[in-house]
């Protein structure tokens, strides 16, 4: 008998997604006669068992190219999933959708939290894989991510308009750029497109360094500078207040305390999610120049995919068809050495690849001159 896989695709979305959907089905077909059912809006659709026949009607037909997720994307976790106004354990729900549906696997399309999720679902029997998309590049255990190259692009082209107006106003313009708590894109970007400041979640800046840096392009006769900020970049005094309230409620057994201390670190992520603006208004009144902010958001994880992206996903797809037929289940399918692996999930759930400060992307930067804020 055939054998019949699901896929789904959660969290937020990425360029590739479709481009891994359409390698699933078509591989799954023409290798091993595999029929693909996709879930609608992630691990809902699973719980809802509401789902189309990807290889009916044409379904893989247009998608290479073709941005977001065909299927619907959602947050829901499968033991915290909003019914009914409260939140339900419905694992055992899929698992049940997933045995009546004679399902051999489930590849599931995601991030981080997706890995995690899936891997609980491995964890009651269901053969599970992974992909690793998202436009941060912060999956631990591969290399990189699809979706990454091209919010890169994208990222990248952003810093290359905002130098005329920059040069022209003779103002300093801070770039926003997406990346969560890592500073992969920012980075990138920012080396890519010539910022003369960069910084990143993984070096917390000083404000006066950072203005020091722009004063002293201004007195070489350079009136204009470019900023190029992750996100998720803090300041020597709001990353060492986190890193402090984190390591208490680690450490702390008093329930009352971790949930004071989980408080405290929620307000301080807010003061650090309103850094961006802030950081704009002080290097304004420190260096006397007119400063703009810029926040890319969204637009840098939309629209057509990269042809790195589209090549990327399409091989981790096909790759993930291959370790089906083969019985390879409770993995990632990562990017090691250039190469794509499968790597037990266990060793990948609930960690971060941060950029290392011994980067050659950090040392690049540091030898052309941008400052990076410490």
């Amino acid at each position: 008998m055939a054998k019949q896989i699901g896929v789904l695709t959660a969290g937020g979305d990425t360029p590739g997604l479709n481009a891994a959907i359409r390698a699933i089905g078509k591989a799954g077909m023409n290798a091993y006669g595999i029929r693909t059912i996709g879930f609608l809006d992630g691990f809902r659709g699973l719980m809802q068992s509401r789902f189309v026949r990807m290889n009916e009607e044409g379904r893989l037909s247009g998608l290479l190219t073709l941005g977001g997720t065909v299927l619907g994307t959602s947050r829901d976790k499968p033991h915290k999933m909003p019914v009914g106004g409260k939140k339900m354990d419905m694992t055992q729900v899929m698992v049940d959708n997933y045995e009546r549906l004679h399902l051999d696997a489930l590849i599931c399309l995601g991030g981080g939290g997706t890995a995690k999720n899936a891997y609980r679902l491995h964890q009651h029997g269901l053969n599970i894989i992974t992909l690793p998309k998202t436009i941060d590049n912060d999956i631990y255990g591969t290399e990189i991510t699809f979706g990454f190259d091209t919010a890169l692009i994208i990222a990248t082209e952003a810093i290359d308009r905002l130098h005329s107006t920059a040069h022209s106003h003779h103002r300093i313009i801070v770039a926003e750029i997406m990346g969560h708590n890592t500073g992969w894109l920012a980075l990138g970007a920012g080396i890519a497109g010539g910022a003369d400041v960069i910084l990143i979640p993984e070096i917390p800046y000083n404000i006066d360094k950072v203005a020091e840096a722009i004063n002293k392009r201004s007195q070489g006769g350079k009136r204009f500078s470019i900023v190029a900020v992750s996100e998720g970049a803090m300041s020597e005094d709001v990353a060492k207040r986190l890193n402090a309230a984190e390591q208490e409620r680690e450490a702390s057994d008093d329930k009352e305390r971790r949930k004071e201390l989980k408080k405290q670190i929620i307000d301080i992520e807010r003061e650090r999610s309103q850094s961006t603006k802030e950081l704009t208004s002080e290097l304004e009144k420190r260096t006397g120049l007119e400063s703009r902010v810029t926040i890319l958001g969204h637009v840098q994880r939309g629209g057509t995919p990269s042809p790195a992206d589209r090549l990327l996903a399409t091989q981790l797809g096909e790759a993930a068809i291959h370790a089906v037929n083969d019985g390879t289940f409770g993995v990632m399918m990562t990017i090691q050495g250039g190469k794509i692996v499968p790597r037990p999930l266990e060793e990948v759930v609930g960690k971060r690849k941060n950029v290392p400060l011994d980067h050659q992307w950090i040392d690049t930067a540091r030898h052309l001159g941008i400052a990076m804020g410490d």
